[in-house]
């Protein structure tokens, strides 16, 4: 999981780094998306051993 939001973090800092706005957004919403998927990916692993 931590890879996974690590990843989205470094490649929106480097979106970022190259647009050269204000405000990070994509450093944001890369961040975001990626706690999004891990926490999609270790949720639907913990269920799949229950059912």
């Amino acid at each position: 999981m931590i890879v996974i939001i690590v990843g989205g973090a470094f490649g929106g800092k480097a979106l970022d780094s190259k647009l050269e706005w204000g405000f990070p957004v994509w450093t944001v919403v890369f961040t975001i998306l990626a706690v999004i998927i891990a926490l999609y990916l270790g949720l639907k692993d913990l269920f799949k051993g229950k059912s």
